[in-house]
């Protein structure tokens, strides 16, 4: 249905005054691949998505899509399309008349424009909703309408800013598995800004974790969660203890760290502490740790493995891991 593209952003930074919002990313987005770039506020993602976009000036560098440089283009011109984390649907305009907007401005007559307003309303099942205005729907209705619009001039690429964070966590999840399917089926290129590691895990074939205005990471989700390659990235990525000191410092999942009584005899690497935190999550328990030293660990129990030895806040024991789960950082 779409034609394909891929994005490449080559040496860019965005200056505001003397502060580099994006500080000369390299970045290769493959062609029909989901991209999610992942960090905290403030990293740069966002001003990233709205330079890919033309919504913001580059103050250095070049951005490709497919093999056109776009740096200089207005929006409507990059065959890039954004959807806002606000939805910004016209509250005047019915469902229909909101989604084929963009074909009115190109001059296309209503009955072609609606034609293919309605194959787009399919596509995100909400046609029976044509001719309601966005207040009569839910949150995640009119989400389904933005992305409706954002589809209809046929994008190369299609920009996604944090595009699920207004729903309840129910709708976030089942949106999500929408987004994949509509990317597969489309063959287009999407670009998602999240703060969400869980998000950015499930939805992308490319996560790009940014911090301060730079890469930090660029890989699969499984590459980036197996193989952090910083103590940042294995923080934030989430399910990680940082151990070690100075710069030997490595990372041990919380899923790879095991408890023995006290007086346990181990060969393994080994922290006493004490229980600070027992939180039920349902098919496990995550337990923190606080070492003797000041270690702060984390792990997660089976809820089998906690009822045969359950613990209690205040306990003290022996926490180990087998050595090849360590991955150094840095």
């Amino acid at each position: 249905m779409m034609g394909k593209s891929a994005v490449e952003l080559i040496n860019v930074s965005k200056l505001y005054q003397e502060t580099a919002a994006v500080d000369g990313i390299n970045l290769l987005i493959p062609s029909a691949s989901y991209c999610c770039l992942l960090g905290p506020s403030g990293c740069g993602k966002t001003t990233t998505l709205r330079m890919i976009a033309g919504h913001e000036d580059v103050s250095s560098g070049d951005i490709l899509v497919g093999n056109e440089n776009v740096t200089e283009l207005p929006p409507a011109q990059r065959g890039t399309a954004m959807m806002f984390q606000s939805y910004a649907l016209f509250p005047h305009l019915s469902v229909i008349d909101n989604v084929s907007f963009a074909l009115k401005m190109r001059g296309v007559d209503r009955v072609e424009r609606h034609e293919k307003a309605r194959k787009l309303l399919a596509l995100v099942d909400m046609t029976k909703y044509e001719q309601r205005l966005p207040a009569q729907l839910s949150g995640g209705q009119q989400q389904r309408v933005a992305l409706a619009r954002a589809l209809i001039t046929e994008p190369k690429v299609l920009l996604l800013d944090e595009p699920l964070s207004a729903l309840d966590p129910f709708l976030r999840i089942r949106m999500r598995a929408e987004l994949k399917r509509l990317q597969r089926e489309l063959g287009i290129t999407f670009v998602h800004v999240t703060h969400g590691q869980d998000e950015a895990m499930a939805l992308a074939d490319k996560i790009v974790v940014m911090n301060g205005g730079k890469i930090a990471q660029a890989g699969t989700a499984r590459e980036i969660f197996n193989s952090p390659q910083s103590e940042f990235v294995a923080k934030f990525i989430g399910g990680h203890n940082v151990l070690g000191h100075g710069k030997q410092k490595y990372a041990v999942r919380f899923d790879r760290i095991k408890i023995k009584p006290l007086k346990s005899r181990t060969s393994l690497p080994a922290v006493t502490a004490q229980v600070s935190d027992i939180e039920y999550q349902g098919n496990v328990f995550h337990v923190n740790l606080r070492g003797a030293m000041g270690e702060e660990l984390a792990l997660l129990l089976s809820e089998s493995d906690f009822d045969q030895a359950p613990l209690s806040v205040g306990a003290t024991v022996t926490a180990i891991w087998d050595p090849a789960s360590a991955h150094a950082l840095g």
